[in-house]
């Protein structure tokens, strides 16, 4: 399943250079106790494209402050929490903030676009799962049959 949108997941997949990082960073840092929404998202924005889990997870935190403190905000932060909580694979988290984001706005392109997304790697995390926990209760039954086995 291909959607236009779905580009729009895979741009936020490209990190930021660290320069432009450290730009929104600064600014965010320089308005200090006084930071404005704005300058506060796109900083958020910045931490969510980033490769480094304990970045996009800074970053989820402060979309959340957003999330919670600008209820006119609300609607955007919901796309970019399901989609930091789906780069460090939270996926029940995923799916909460873009199940919101969908009630909302149903035909969302890019919602419906990282839903996909979030289905597709849930199942294939469950099938990786279901084969190590038959992995495990082969040799377990395996062990079994060879200490029965070896009492007779």
């Amino acid at each position: 399943m291909k959607r236009e949108a779905v580009p729009m997941v895979q741009e936020a997949q490209v990190s930021l250079s660290a320069d432009e990082l450290e730009v929104l960073r600064r600014q965010y840092m320089k308005e200090g106790e006084y930071v404005t929404v704005q300058t506060k998202f796109n900083y958020a924005w910045g931490l969510i494209k980033s490769s480094k889990t304990e970045q996009v997870e800074h970053g989820i935190q402060l979309l959340t402050e957003i999330y919670t403190d600008a209820p006119e905000r609300r609607r955007e932060c919901l796309y970019y929490l399901a989609l930091g909580h789906y780069k460090i694979s939270n996926f029940n988290e995923a799916r909460r903030f873009n199940q919101q984001l969908l009630k909302l706005e149903p035909r969302n392109e890019q919602a419906l676009g990282l839903n996909q997304l979030i289905d597709d790697k849930v199942s294939k995390e469950g099938v990786i799962g279901l084969a190590i926990v038959s992995g495990v209760i082969a040799v377990g039954a395996a062990l079994v049959t060879a200490v029965v086995k070896r009492t007779r």
